[in-house]
């Protein structure tokens, strides 16, 4: 596979995460905890059913147990860390400050073997975070109450660049191991849900529909395909263009009617857009070859 291939393929798991807050709507009511049981659930056993028809199970075997505790607390950490941080800030302020994730990921790259970093990847990258932090919300409360979910924000976000880099890192673990991640993930946030949360399932056909449609795609797929691109793709350009998200997500609210269209989305596509740009011309500019390359 191409390391262009591999990005694309990454860059799929972006598109995917945009559909979380169309498809958290129609879940509700469930709380976060339950619904990141049920489809961690969907998205593990999905996971092992692949690999049960493709004969790859056996896979599973030769991952060490210090790998699928890294990859579980990756996940489980950073949506146990990032609902937490809900519950103690402003939804809008604690979530800028946990998706400074992509810049991390582009800032602490250079630490990875065969990667250099450069001032097109930094350049593109804070131009990416200025796009999105048009959309999230920009500014901080001065309220000394919110500090605590605004540093379990920033945990968040330190939770996920360090998943993605540990990923990348491990290469050779094959990406079956995700499966492994999610099932322990739904467990963990089984647990979690029972000692904070109260149970409330799905109201209806659609309630149910979309928690099934969040496992498949956004907390399913998506980890799996995300887990290919940062161990065989540009991982700099897919955490610049990672900013994505936000936007892509509030435009499809738009088109369904959820959220109004406003001149501000168009000035964060040309900042997200330019900010990929930059990081892309980074990626060419690279003289540092891939071990093996």
């Amino acid at each position: 596979m191409t390391r262009g291939k591999a990005t694309s393929i990454g860059f799929s798991a972006v598109l995917l995460w945009a559909l979380l807050a169309l498809l958290t709507v129609g879940s509700a009511p469930v709380p976060p905890l339950l619904l990141n049981a049920l489809c961690f659930a969907v998205g593990g056993v999905i996971g092992v059913i692949w690999l049960i028809a493709t004969g790859t199970l056996g896979q599973l075997r030769e991952v060490s147990w210090k790998v699928y505790a890294a990859g579980t607390a990756g996940l489980f950490g950073y949506h146990l860390f990032y609902f937490s941080a809900l519950r103690l800030a402003p939804p809008a302020e604690a979530g800028l400050i946990a998706y400074l994730w992509p810049l991390l990921i582009v800032l602490f790259s250079g630490l990875l073997p065969g990667e250099r970093l450069t001032i097109w990847h930094i350049a593109g990258a804070a131009m990416a975070f200025l796009g999105a932090a048009l959309i999230l919300g920009g500014g901080l409360s001065a309220d000394a109450s919110a500090l605590p979910g605004y540093a379990l924000a920033l945990v968040c976000a330190l939770t996920w660049s360090s998943y993605s880099l540990l990923s990348r890192r491990f290469g050779s673990v094959p990406t079956a191991a995700v499966a492994v991640y999610c099932l322990a993930t739904s467990v963990l946030s089984g647990l979690a849900h029972l000692v904070l949360e109260p149970t409330v399932w799905p109201e209806n056909a659609l309630g149910w529909a979309s928690v099934l449609a969040l496992g498949l795609g956004p907390v399913g797929l998506a980890f799996y395909t995300w887990d290919l691109g940062v161990k065989r793709g540009d991982i700099q350009l897919l955490g610049t263009a990672s900013y994505a998200a936000p936007l892509v997500s509030t435009l499809v609210l738009v088109a369904v009617g959820i959220a109004p269209a406003s001149a501000t989305l168009l000035i964060s596509a040309a900042l997200i857009a330019g900010g990929a740009g930059l990081a892309a011309l980074g990626g060419r500019r690279k003289v540092r070859p891939e071990p093996g390359v």
